[in-house]
């Protein structure tokens, strides 16, 4: 069976669409028309029901799904344990999103090291989706995000509350604190709501990034202030170069890990007891910070 046409089909069974699943596998339209047609001929089943409102599984493409998604299963296990380097006995994929690997995936992998020395681990970066469809296909064993989606095969847990604060360039304050030096970050639509209830003059900034925790570097350099994790800028903090602003509201965002249910059960106990001895230390690190903004 061409893995490829496994990819296609599950791409296009979880969007429910010919052209998202094009422009996910960053091929085109026609392409992955082509490959549905190759593995419908393969199987003598449609596997989906055409329309102008997107592309819908058939009974056969459900039942399908479910042999799909076993058989990529099992070629990403083979494919892990075929690409264990000498020396090592076990291999982890893990993935995170950007604003995540800073002071929390790095902090993991290097406690994960020390802990399980014969553990190769391969690493990945992505949004929500990419490591959600990452997940689906095998090709990741878990990942740490902000927006996770319930999947069969998944097993969800919260890690902690990631604390956005407010963190500015120069000592302000939220009364000297103007749209001209202000940048808004978007956290997604809670963190959207919070801000228009606590923060209303700050609404129409004219500077909104989707970067994360990347925008730091940006207010850094330049006379700014923005909504960043705590645990992302405390170094910066602690270095004279961000300030929190006093007083000024914090918002809870949620940290979420995904483990594939498929994980061998030892790696994953080891890689669940480093995980939560970090979150510990960054939460402590944490709540210090959100004491001395309060």
């Amino acid at each position: 069976m061409d893995i490829t046409l496994l990819k296609t089909f599950i791409e296009v069974a979880q969007t429910g669409s010919f052209g998202t699943a094009a422009e996910r596998l960053l091929v085109t339209q026609s392409a992955v028309s082509l490959r549905i047609a190759k593995l419908e001929a393969s199987l003598g089943r449609a596997l989906f029901t055409r329309s102008k409102a997107g592309a819908e599984l058939t009974v056969a493409g459900s039942t399908f799904e479910q042999y799909a998604l076993a058989l990529l299963h099992t070629w990403e296990d083979a494919r892990h344990h075929m690409m264990i380097p000498e020396g090592f006995k076990h291999t982890l994929s893990i993935g995170a999103q950007y604003s995540l690997w800073p002071r929390m995936g790095f902090r993991w992998i290097d406690r994960l090291q020390t802990r399980v020395p014969e553990l190769s681990i391969r690493t990945e970066l992505g949004m929500s989706d990419r490591l959600t469809r990452f997940l689906i296909e095998g090709h990741l064993d878990c990942a740490l995000m902000y927006t996770p989606q319930l999947r069969p095969g998944f097993d969800i847990f919260k890690v902690m509350d990631e604390e956005l604060i407010l963190v500015s360039s120069w000592p302000a304050t939220l009364g000297t604190l103007h749209q001209g030096r202000y940048v808004y970050v978007d956290w997604g639509p809670e963190f959207a709501h919070f801000h228009t209830q606590h923060l209303p003059h700050l609404k129409n900034t004219g500077l909104t990034m989707t970067l994360g925790a990347m925008v730091a570097d940006y207010v850094i350099n330049r006379k700014a202030a923005a909504y960043l994790p705590a645990r992302f800028v405390k170094r910066n903090i602690d270095a004279g170069e961000l300030h929190p602003v006093p007083n000024a509201p914090h918002f809870a965002y949620p940290i979420w890990c995904v483990w594939r249910d498929q994980t061998d059960p030892i790696i994953r106990a080891a890689g669940q007891s480093c995980l939560t001895e970090i979150t510990q230390e960054i939460v402590n690190d944490q709540e210090k910070i959100i004491e001395s903004i309060d």
